[in-house]
């Protein structure tokens, strides 16, 4: 770098050397970002995990739409908190909004809806079995909308973990009743509803914070069924029964979980790792939340762990692998092998280049020749 008068002269080896240093830094942090995303999706699909024992704890007090009432309720306002202290900022002025609201269409709306009434007609195992595909329809949501291409090795890992959980339930001799079609119908719609919201919300999520579609999300949630909550008591005059249940704490307990960790937690987690990972490498980790209840059941309620949730459990962690393993480095670009080059070459400046023999002695003959004195 040299000062002329006031113009800076950079040279080229220094640029390239300041170019070096901020592509690193960017790199870092990515790499930081990235190992954040793969943090949360796991700590989601253990949230969810467990999220199965403390909804049938609630649902001994209460009805499924009372559940997912104060689930949100609670969820929404704690969320909103440091957002009216303006600790955290959540615009929507001049935003896709028609998209949010298709957005919530999926989730909550679609897929709570879709699961409560499903399980009313079918068993809690087929909704298991139904809600292991969600990957392989995000994959292919993904590939349609976002182009976001899979490989063979992502495609087949993808396959290798549905196995593993249809491959648990079926060793338990669950199967997939085809007589209780309207209540496969209504979970696969489920399934299709929270395949639709991960695709959506990582196309969103380059207009929008993580934080900004947790928040949406959960006040829609609030808003949608807490109104039908109110109106299924108030058609029937039973308003007592939605706040009987608070008498109860195993409730409280399960509704705290539910709201904070189940509902707050892992729907920013979630979002976060849909801003970083692709949907598909996002998406496989709800079948890890498979191998968290198990290890839950086993735990908590003093539940039998068989061989077969051993090598089920290891065909799921097998898939979520092998569909986020990373791919080959790719080769080094001309402008690298340029800066390598740069790198191994010492480094001269044009003020220390040595000048010609007889430079300065020529220079002087003139000046004395060019003299009124001179001869």
């Amino acid at each position: 770098m040299r000062f002329d008068g006031l113009h800076l002269t950079i040279h080229p080896w220094e640029r390239s050397r300041t170019t070096r240093k901020d592509r690193k830094e960017g790199t870092v942090i990515q790499h930081q970002g990235l190992k954040l995303a793969y943090v949360s999706a796991a700590a989601n699909a253990v949230i969810v995990g467990f999220s199965f024992l403390f909804v049938k704890i609630a649902l001994e007090s209460a009805a499924p739409m009372d559940v997912l009432a104060w689930r949100f309720a609670v969820s929404f306002a704690v969320l909103s908190l440091p957002v009216l202290f303006g600790k955290i900022q959540a615009g929507f002025r001049g935003r896709p909004l028609h998209r949010l609201l298709l957005l919530a269409a999926f989730y909550p709306l679609g897929f709570f809806l879709f699961q409560t009434y499903g399980l009313q007609h079918a068993a809690s195992a087929e909704a298991g079995i139904l809600n292991a595909f969600v990957p392989v329809l995000i994959l292919l949501l993904a590939s349609v909308f976002l182009k976001e291409p899979a490989s063979g090795l992502q495609r087949i890992s993808v396959g290798l973990s549905v196995a593993g959980v249809v491959f648990i339930y079926w060793m338990k001799g669950s199967d997939i009743d085809l007589s209780n079609l309207t209540g496969i119908l209504l979970l696969t719609g489920s399934s299709a509803a929270f395949a639709g919201y991960s695709v959506l919300a990582r196309s969103l999520l380059k207009s929008f914070r993580p934080v900004e579609l947790t928040w949406w999300t959960l006040g829609m949630g609030f808003v949608i069924f807490a109104a039908m909550s109110g109106i299924e008591h108030a058609s029937n005059g039973t308003w007592n029964e939605l706040f009987a249940p608070l008498r109860d704490a195993r409730f409280i307990m399960s509704v705290l979980y539910l709201s904070i960790l189940s509902s707050l937690v892992t729907a920013f987690t979630a979002n976060y790792a849909l801003s970083r990972l692709q949907a598909a490498k996002a998406g496989v980790f709800t079948n890890l939340s498979t191998v968290v209840a198990i290890a839950a059941g086993a735990l908590i309620l003093g539940e039998a762990i068989e061989m077969y949730h051993l090598v089920g459990s290891l065909m799921i962690i097998a898939g979520v692998w092998g569909t986020n393993r990373p791919g080959k480095r790719p080769g080094k670009r001309p402008e690298k092998r340029l800066e390598k080059r740069l790198e191994k070459r010492p480094e001269k400046r044009p003020d220390s280049r040595p000048e010609p023999v007889g430079t300065h002695q020529a220079a002087a003959a003139r000046d004395v020749r060019d003299t009124p004195y001179g001869s």
